[in-house]
């Protein structure tokens, strides 16, 4: 176990596999579930670090991928870490950039060694081993790092998933022997796709290892929910009882609810961000695009139920003035609503874990989101 990180499992839901608990880092404390706002390049897009933790948050993500690219991790370290460069004395966590390696597939090429793969940036041509990312995520300082996976389609090829298995269970011991860092926390990663047997075997290769977490990767690829559910489910329940349990990339708010009642513990997703830069507000009614035109004369707050500084202060018309005029000012209060929207949520889930009455909340919030393409309450209430 690292210097300054603790994970506890203090209840559960005796009706679902939900688990309540507390994570330590050397960064502070954070009540589980929880969710990770996403900070790819030392970041939360459009917000100042304190306005992360006034919305509630504790812990947040960073990418290795895009750090390294930019400015560079001797630079980060020359700053004091990533803690110090940003700004932010709560926790932090790095993904290893797998996913992005992954998503770059026409620049990357993957073999037992690492990765080659060419910059987004400038063309440029890099190498991540499962030792480099390693040494660059000690460099940047974080509280939990990430090791190095290989994230393929969730619909892949029986051969290529089986492929992606072993090259990661390669590189997850492969990071192990290189760690150096006592305060740092490392987390393994669970690949496998949607099939169910090769997830299981994978899970307890991975569960077997000297990680302080375990993750379920591969699981934000493209797949609809009742397809993800039950593997999120059967894998969560593979992994040690005693370690924290992150499924990366999901996090749309009935996915909270729904995987959190699956045995799950850490979410991160971009949606909450992402959608706030396109105007689009999560409210307890659902969602509200506010570049319709019936917001223009509407003096009501974003959500009357919300006690957030952008519904306290600022009407939809407002809002929608600012994302009409392209102001920044549109992404950073439509930012703020959001994240204070996903630290309430979370917050209800862990009460209703409490109460054994998730079932009732994830009816409540289904009803509110349905699936993408039916936008629901139209927001006016």
């Amino acid at each position: 176990m690292s210097e300054g990180f603790e994970f506890q499992v203090s209840s559960r839901d005796g009706k679902t596999s939900a688990r309540l608990g507390s994570l330590r880092t050397p960064h502070g404390r954070i009540d589980t579930p929880a969710f990770m706002p996403v900070g790819t390049q030392g970041t939360v897009k459009g917000l100042l670090p304190e306005q992360v933790r006034d919305a509630g948050f504790g812990l947040i993500l960073g990418n290795t991928y895009h750090l390294a690219l930019r400015p560079g991790a001797d630079t980060i370290a020359r700053h004091g870490g990533l803690h110090g460069f940003m700004g932010w004395d709560g926790g932090i966590l790095t993904d290893s950039g797998g996913f992005q390696v992954y998503s770059l597939a026409k620049l990357r090429k993957i073999t037992n060694e690492g990765v080659a793969f060419r910059s987004h940036i400038d063309g440029s041509l890099h190498e991540f081993t499962p030792e480099s990312v390693i040494v660059i995520q000690e460099a940047l300082g974080s509280d939990i790092a990430m090791v190095l996976d290989v994230c393929p389609p969730s619909r892949a090829s029986r051969d290529e998933l089986e492929r992606a298995v072993e090259v990661t269970t390669d590189w997850a011991e492969r990071s192990i022997a290189v760690r150096s860092r006592a305060d740092q926390a490392v987390f393994g990663i669970v690949q496998g796709g949607l099939d169910r047997t090769l997830r299981a075997e994978h899970a307890v290769k991975i569960g077997s290892l000297p990680f302080e977490g375990m993750a379920i990767g591969g699981l934000s690829v493209g797949e609809p929910p009742h397809e993800m559910y039950p593997v999120a489910q059967s894998t969560a329940a593979l992994l040690p009882e005693d370690k924290p349990r992150y499924l990366m990339g999901v996090g749309m708010p009935v996915d909270l609810v729904r995987c959190v009642m699956a045995g799950i513990d850490l979410f991160d997703c971009v949606f909450p961000t992402r959608a706030a830069r396109n105007g689009l507000l999560l409210t307890s009614a659902g969602r509200l695009v506010i570049k319709h035109a019936r917001f223009r004369e509407d003096l009501k707050p974003p959500d009357p139920h919300c006690q957030c500084p952008t519904c306290s202060r600022y009407s939809r018309a407002y809002l929608r003035h600012l994302f009409a005029g392209g102001e920044i000012l549109s992404s950073v209060l439509c930012t703020i609503h959001n994240l204070h929207f996903y630290a309430g949520l979370m917050a209800r889930i862990r009460d209703a874990a409490s109460r054994a009455t998730l079932e009732t909340l994830a009816r409540e919030v289904e009803a509110a989101y349905p699936p993408k393409g039916d936008e629901g309450p139209s927001g006016d209430g």
